[in-house]
């Protein structure tokens, strides 16, 4: 793969993930002037081989990481498929760039999806129950984290997510070593985003998918617990409820799923032995 990319996120020039909007407030009784800070949301179009994909709405942040991680979680190519991965706004609209070997095109093209996803969507565009059902294969076996450890990280989370605490409406997913430490954290207005953005950015970097574990600030629904599988990802901690449908795959493929995650209380649904006592 033809790119680069580290932990630290950086901004297309010209292209501000936060924008900031005049609005009227109520407070304190009485009406205000202000600039509110707003998260930017813009339409991103993903081709493969120079042909037209699908187009998502995203943050203008770390869209690359995006790509790779939408192309793996969606098992449209693996990371050693894909050749190069290039952002282009020459032409003012975001357009992903992305280059995969030839066997992988010619599967592409016969379920090529040329629908708009919508930020909060994580199947728009499947033609099929079965394109959209997708039974990802076991994760692999091992890994493991004290609890205590598990709530250390849940607390640090809260400080790694500047674009959420400017505007209120971003997710994020962070990736967390079996010792309990944060390395990446990338946000975006959609949750299928983030995760797609936390995973590109690790397969970018040519970092291992097995030595930690995903966690997010939103719910657990079947396409999360399926994106995380598909890279043979052991652990998803969600920090609100899962869905029945993520629930049943997460215990069919042996993902350790944990939900309501706080640093006082988790819940965990699904093949819990990953979770050890202090």
């Amino acid at each position: 793969m033809n790119t680069t990319a580290g932990d630290d996120p950086a901004v297309a020039a010209g292209d501000e993930p936060v924008l900031g909007l005049s609005v009227r407030r109520w407070r304190g009784g009485t009406w205000e002037d202000a600039t509110d800070r707003i998260a930017a949301e813009v339409p991103v179009a993903l081709t493969y081989n120079s042909i037209p994909h699908v187009v998502m709405m995203a943050t203008p942040r770390d869209l690359e990481d995006m790509g790779v991680g939408f192309t793996v979680t969606e098992a449209l190519a693996a990371a050693h498929e894909i050749r190069d991965v290039r952002l282009d706004t020459s032409s003012g609209a975001f357009e992903l760039q992305l280059s995969v070997s030839g066997s992988r095109l010619g599967e592409m093209l016969q379920r090529r999806r040329n629908l708009t996803g919508r930020t909060g969507c994580g199947v728009c565009g499947a033609e099929t129950i079965e394109d959209a059902i997708r039974r990802p294969p076991p994760v692999p076996a091992g890994g493991s984290i004290a609890r205590s450890r598990l709530g250390a990280a849940l607390r640090e989370l809260r400080s790694r997510q500047p674009l959420g605490r400017e505007t209120g409406s971003l997710h994020a997913a962070a990736w967390v070593d079996w010792q309990g430490q944060l390395h990446v954290v990338r946000e975006d207005v959609g949750r299928h985003n983030a995760l797609d953005k936390l995973i590109g950015a690790r397969l970018r970097a040519g970092q291992d998918l097995a030595d930690g574990f995903a966690m997010v600030t939103s719910r657990a629904s079947y396409e999360m617990v399926q994106k995380a599988a598909t890279v043979g990802i052991r652990m998803l901690v969600a920090v609100s409820a899962p869905t029945a449908l993520g629930v049943e795959l997460a215990r069919d493929c042996g993902l350790t799923l944990v939900g309501f995650a706080r640093e006082e209380q988790q819940v965990v649904y699904a093949n819990p032995s990953r979770i050890q006592q202090d």
